[in-house]
């Protein structure tokens, strides 16, 4: 080189002052959503094994860690019921009952926090079937699309009679979305919005959450309702628009990390929020890898969320929401 460089992009990675001022993606509190796991009947909070950190609460922890996760600046808090093992039945009915641990522990979150954050029901059957399914087996021994719907519908109802202030249907049911809409908007709740699980994987990173509910999953597995991990991007987004044209206000992609394109082309065709859900197989692998001392867990932890940020998500549901949210605190 017989001249000085004019182009040095190095210059505004000089110091930690000048790589702040010219970041270009950011985390915020308000923009993390807590997944939190409830249980029936609990006398204490059980740890869960493959999710270092995480436990199915009591109804009281539960309100707890709402609060803790409103005072960190959480965006939002996700519930997932667990009802005790001796109610799950064929149809999972324990999701829509008035009585129904997840209705009970909506209430008890939005007496608590629910003027200071969003709460969101996971609209599914899974964690109250004792077959593990997403709905009703039909004869052939797969789930039957239409029978689920109507139960669906019923749960999502529940939720917000509950006081939910936005439904996550996660079960890639055919139609849900327009069920769903239909049964909120008849039932009282037309303002209450839709966060759709609009792609959402057969992958092999959802195995510890199936662990935190208590999954009665014994055989099968969910690939002819949720994505083919080698389906193309059209179809992603063919799913996307159908749960728009049907009436959803937000949509997710599920998991985040595998599927960063997936995201970001979601995020290029969507004109409604777009949300990324960094699974318990996400959490449970950089735990493992922290503990090993393999990783600097922090900078893992903050990496992996810029990454889902900058591949357009604008919202993340994470584990790591509310320890994160304190580490972003002034």
């Amino acid at each position: 080189m017989t001249g000085p460089l004019v182009h040095r992009p190095r210059r505004l990675r000089r110091t930690p002052q000048l790589r702040r001022l010219v970041a270009a993606t950011h985390l915020h509190a308000g923009n993390l959503i807590q997944p939190l796991f409830v249980g029936e009947g609990l006398a204490e909070p059980i740890p869960i094994p493959s999710m270092p950190g995480v436990v199915r609460h009591t109804r009281d922890t539960l309100r707890k860690a709402a609060v803790a996760a409103a005072y960190a600046g959480v965006g939002g808090v996700m519930i997932f019921g667990v009802p005790a093992p001796d109610r799950k039945d064929a149809t999972g009915s324990q999701a829509w009952v008035e009585d129904g641990i997840a209705q009970q522990a909506i209430a008890d979150v939005v007496a608590e926090v629910g003027d200071e954050m969003v709460i969101i029901g996971d609209v599914n059957l899974d964690e109250a079937t004792e077959h593990g399914h997403v709905g009703v087996i039909g004869a052939d021994g797969d789930v039957d699309n239409d029978a689920t719907l109507e139960l669906h519908a019923r749960v999502a109802v529940a939720q917000a009679q509950a006081g939910a202030h936005m439904v996550a249907p996660s079960g890639m049911m055919d139609g849900q979305v327009a069920a769903i809409r239909r049964a909120l908007d008849e039932s009282g709740h037309a303002g209450t919005p839709i966060l759709a699980y609009s792609a959402k994987y057969a992958s092999a990173f959802y195995g510890p959450f199936r662990e935190a509910v208590e999954s009665s999953l014994g055989s099968g597995d969910r690939a002819t309702h949720q994505q083919d991990p080698a389906g193309s991007v059209a179809e992603a987004l063919r799913e996307v628009r159908l749960d728009l044209a049907q009436g959803a206000d937000a949509v997710m992609v599920k998991p985040a990390l595998p599927y960063l394109d997936i995201i970001r082309a979601v995020r290029d065709e969507a004109d409604v929020p777009v949300a990324a859900y960094q699974t318990s197989g996400e959490y449970a692998a950089i735990e493992a890898a922290a503990a090993h001392g393999w990783i600097d867990h922090g900078q893992a932890v903050q990496e992996t969320l810029l990454a889902i940020r900058r591949a357009g998500a604008d919202i993340v549901v994470t584990y790591w929401a509310t320890a994160v949210a304190n580490r972003l605190r002034p």
